[in-house]
């Protein structure tokens, strides 16, 4: 027996049944991670307007630490990137925006996670019911030449009619619930991938603010002009 032969028997021992079983377990996963990641990212989304308010109160007052007693509070993605920053902010303004760049990035890192695993499963799903398409073709064919021609003609045709459409059958339905799996799992990708990058871009709303007054702490007391002795006193 070559090794194309022992393929078939073996694809034909174990049927398409298998392929569906796969597939149901594929959309059971990408059913809770997506549920999982939704509310992840709600929670991760918090009020920016209201915390820009409570943020530029603090900072305007000059009080860094309450501003980041404020933000270690708030479980928004921007609070973690700005308060990144304030941590740093006796350090300059690049110092800051080199944290904050780097707080974004972790923070993209614990955003996406799992969603790779959505964008497979989309992907890939309508691939592997095509393979229990082709089991079932292959099963059925392998009917429909077993089929016993010393039984009649009629007989013969009969048993390779329903042979071939009990196996193309399987086939379509193997199919059809790839793409079942497929669609649901590519919506879900589509739809948390936009809330990511929303939830990143906000990001600039605390970053911003807290660069501007960085920068504006930064540059320390005003420059007085020196002093010039004239007749008649100091001027």
């Amino acid at each position: 027996m070559n090794a194309m032969e022992s393929v078939k028997e073996v694809l034909l021992a174990s049927g398409a049944g298998w392929v569906l079983w796969l597939l149901g377990v594929f959309s059971v996963c990408s059913l809770v991670l997506a549920t999982e990641r939704w509310l992840y990212l709600r929670r991760r989304g918090g009020n920016l307007e209201a915390l820009a308010r409570e943020l530029d109160a603090k900072l305007s007052e000059g009080d860094f630490e309450q501003a980041r007693r404020s933000l270690e509070a708030s479980p928004a993605v921007a609070a973690r990137v700005a308060d990144a920053g304030l941590r740093l902010a006796d350090r300059g303004t690049g110092a800051a925006e080199k944290a904050m760049q780097s707080a974004a990035a972790l923070e993209r890192g614990r955003l996406e996670r799992g969603l790779a695993f959505l964008a497979t499963v989309g992907n890939n799903a309508p691939f592997v019911g095509l393979f229990g398409t082709v089991v079932g073709v292959i099963h059925a064919f392998e009917e429909l030449g077993h089929a016993a021609p010393g039984h009649g003609a009629t007989a013969a045709g009969q048993v390779a009619t329903q042979a071939v459409m009990a196996g193309i059958a399987e086939a379509l339905v193997a199919t059809a619930v790839g793409i079942a799996v497929a669609l649901p799992a590519v919506a879900s990708y589509n739809y948390l991938q936009r809330r990511v990058t929303s939830l990143l871009a906000g990001t600039d709303v605390l970053s911003n603010l807290v660069l501007a007054y960085i920068a504006d702490d930064a540059r320390g007391p005003r420059e007085i002009p020196p002093l010039r002795e004239v007749s008649g006193g100091i001027r």
